[in-house]
């Protein structure tokens, strides 16, 4: 494979302390990087470059790890403009909130689900997002929620089986019966098709020992847990996430001294959806308590229909240091190798030898324009497993 030298850059998140002012971020000035294929084969000062096939001008723009989103719902029909419209209008609206998504994601072919997951990929995309995650959860039948996994597995590596998103319309008179189905006949047709297990646990959807029911149901089919844990209210999801090794507790939104102190002491990331708080006016995570804690921490878009429905990483990014206590610093790390140790991997949300060739170079001279410049389009150029895709 040819190999390229992108070169003139002018400030480099690396994610490597080893590597330039030995901060977490690992920020090298006037940098250097050197793609073989789909790899990256050298990170340092451009004085310092070897030659390379092919040479690229960074013209002085700053450079990032391409964002990783470990938490969306990407495999939907139609939309919730009406609810959105309601709530931001201070009207009542009673419509069926994540059923009517159910309802119309049921009613669409193959083809209109993965052109609207296709859609909502490049959109991600083109905002410098090389690494994400999405899940099932519109289906909430056997039938549709593998045909959801089948089609975003052709799609990415991280597909999540969330037939517990909420209890069926189906089952609405036997809950128990529905964590039966969704532990025994959908979870055999699904874990095929995925590497994850997501639950929402919370009051309205299902109760701990429900849920501790379904992730164990998964982790003995080999798929490993992740849960929609404390977003609407106190509960017991955190503390199981850290009791089952979840690789992720998402929201964390209303946490206990006891919560906070379990995710600074476990391997579970706390990955925090500041569009979700944004877009339903809801109370912010406080990122700050949970990062003085020692925790780790991931920034995702949670980009669905009806309650967070943006594929901006930037744009949560900007909420995050604005609203949620998080230094434009942490804010970068948590959407990059933070939602990578989301998703336990190593190889995505850093710039240094032998990782993923994915890079978003912004119309700025430094990553800190992420939040000081919200709303605008910093991302100018997405390299993805070492190809130029914009």
């Amino acid at each position: 494979m040819p190999t390229t030298l992108i070169t003139n850059i002018a400030s480099l998140v690396t994610n490597d302390p080893s590597q330039g002012d030995g901060s977490p971020l690992g920020l090298l000035t006037d940098a250097a990087v050197v793609l073989d294929g789909e790899t990256i084969a050298w990170v340092g000062p451009a004085a310092k470059a070897p030659a390379a096939d092919a040479t690229h001008d960074a013209q002085g723009r700053a450079a990032i790890p391409g964002f990783v989103d470990s938490h969306s719902h990407l495999v939907f029909a139609g939309d919730r403009t009406k609810e959105f419209n309601a709530r931001m209008s201070g009207r009542a609206y009673s419509a069926g909130g994540i059923r009517t998504t159910v309802a119309a994601t049921r009613a669409a072919t193959d083809a209109e689900l993965e052109a609207n997951l296709t859609h909502y990929l490049a959109e991600a995309l083109r905002q410098g997002t090389t690494t994400f995650e999405t899940k099932s959860g519109y289906g909430l039948t056997t039938e549709h929620e593998s045909r959801a996994l089948r089609i975003a597995s052709r799609h990415t590596d991280e597909v999540t089986y969330m037939g517990a998103h909420i209890v069926s319309p189906d089952y609405a008179e036997d809950p128990a019966a529905y964590v039966d189905l969704v532990t025994g006949e959908m979870l055999d047709a699904c874990a095929p098709h995925a590497r994850w297990i997501d639950v929402f646990c919370e009051k309205g959807a299902f109760d701990g020992d429900q849920a501790r029911a379904i992730l164990t149901a998964g982790k003995a089919k080999g798929l490993h847990p992740r849960i929609h844990a404390n977003q609407l209210s106190y509960g017991p999801g955190v503390q199981l996430a850290v009791e089952l090794d979840a690789a992720s507790a998402d929201h964390c939104t209303h946490l206990t001294d006891a919560d906070v102190d379990a995710l600074a002491q476990g391997n579970t990331v706390a990955t925090l959806l500041p569009g979700a708080e944004f877009s339903t006016r809801a109370e912010w995570p406080n990122a700050r308590r949970i990062l003085d804690a020692g925790a780790t921490v991931a920034l995702s878009t949670d980009c669905n229909p009806g309650s967070s429905f943006t594929s901006s990483v930037p744009f949560c990014i900007a909420l995050a240091v604005r609203d949620m206590g998080m230094t434009p610093d942490e804010a970068i790390w948590s959407a990059t190798a933070g939602g990578a140790a989301a998703l336990r991997r190593t190889d995505v949300g850093f710039v240094r030898e032998g990782a993923r060739a994915d890079l978003a170079l912004l119309d700025a001279p430094s990553h800190v324009h992420l939040a000081y410049r919200p709303g605008v389009p910093l991302v100018s150029e997405v390299w993805q497993r070492g190809v130029r895709t914009r």
